[in-house]
């Protein structure tokens, strides 16, 4: 989550950006954090209500449910970066139309299949799709002291292999509680 910030131009001194975070599960809520803590507008991007305590909670400055035009249309044309994190197919023109001219929609959840795109989001203003993983050992350690710097701490619960199947089910049900789960081998194996 922190090399996009860096990369995007997010962790430069006196830079203040409109970042959007899509998909408020375990890695949305991380950028939401690294985000408020780097001292930016955060607005959490999700398809209902139902996580907007929560992202505000986690330091949101604003709340947009893709599925509400009213709630989409203040923030239209606003976003400098939006960071992607959603991995299920999701139509992308909705979240190009938040960005303003010459802002980036970086891809963090990985999308197995093909996603429809209207190319004319993209010319009309400038607005760029691009990916990103992890960007190497020295900015993960960046990282890290960043957030033990700040107390910044992933919300986690940790499963055992008897736990998989109900993982999974919370998942593909939208993960309400927006926490990554952690697999303890060991505990598997007893």
């Amino acid at each position: 989550m922190s090399d996009p910030l860096r990369h995007w131009g997010a962790t430069k001194q006196n830079r203040m950006m409109k970042i959007g975070i899509a998909g408020i599960g375990g890695l949305g809520t991380m950028g939401i954090k690294l985000s408020a803590a780097l001292g930016h507008e955060v607005v959490a991007i999700s398809k209902s209500d139902q996580k907007e305590a929560l992202a505000r909670e986690k330091g949101a400055t604003h709340y947009v449910n893709t599925s509400d035009y009213k709630s989409i249309n203040p923030h239209n044309d606003s976003l400098d970066l939006i960071l992607n994190t959603i991995c299920v197919p999701h139509n992308l023109s909705t979240y190009l139309g938040l960005l303003r001219t010459n802002g980036t929609l970086v891809q963090l959840g990985a999308v197995t299949a093909p996603m429809e795109l209207g190319q004319f989001a993209l010319m009309s203003q400038r607005k760029s799709i691009a990916g990103s993983v992890v960007g190497g050992m020295k900015a993960l350690q960046e990282c890290v002291d960043f957030c033990v710097e700040r107390e910044i701490y992933p919300d986690i619960e940790i499963v055992d292999g008897s736990k998989v199947e109900e993982v999974y089910c919370r998942l593909m049900d939208g993960n309400s509680s927006a926490v990554r789960y952690v697999l303890d081998i060991d505990a598997s194996f007893k």
